[in-house]
């Protein structure tokens, strides 16, 4: 199935996808856009354009399990994508994502303006690395 993640922010937003074996995951890029329904029609144009089946979009829970705005905006444009689409949008938890991507961009030495251009296609394809080897262990997720 080919999946594609989503890192929504408030000026960047990062997409990733896999392949339809779900084998490999791998940044599409990153879409400047700060007004959501703007947004909203790039993502779904991403998803018409690679052909993409299910939407795994991050949803940044607190670290107690709490929804705060973030989470409840993430909600709303899964609400919004799903409708638009028609196709499954899923939530995945994306707590420490960002986190993450640093770390890998502090690995490979990614400073300034290109650590800024791809930190959030890094988080997206984390994300979607988390949903695939869910997907791995519970077939019927």
């Amino acid at each position: 199935m080919k999946l594609m993640a989503v890192d929504l922010g408030d000026a960047r937003t990062g997409l990733a996808a896999c392949d339809r074996l779900e084998m490999l995951a791998a940044p599409l890029g990153v879409i400047q856009e700060r007004r959501a329904d703007r947004l909203l029609e790039q993502v779904a144009n991403a998803v018409r354009e690679f052909e993409i089946e299910r939407v795994v979009i991050g949803h940044p829970v607190n670290m107690n399990g709490s929804a705060g705005d973030r989470a409840q905006k993430a909600e709303a444009f899964a609400d919004q994508l799903r409708a638009k689409t028609g196709i499954e949008v899923v939530l995945w938890d994306e707590r420490s994502t960002t986190v993450s991507a640093h770390q890998i961009l502090n690995e490979t030495d990614t400073r300034g303006k290109r650590r800024k251009a791809v930190v959030d296609e890094v988080a997206a394809t984390l994300i979607l690395e988390s949903y695939m080897a869910y997907r791995r262990n519970h077939p019927e997720g």
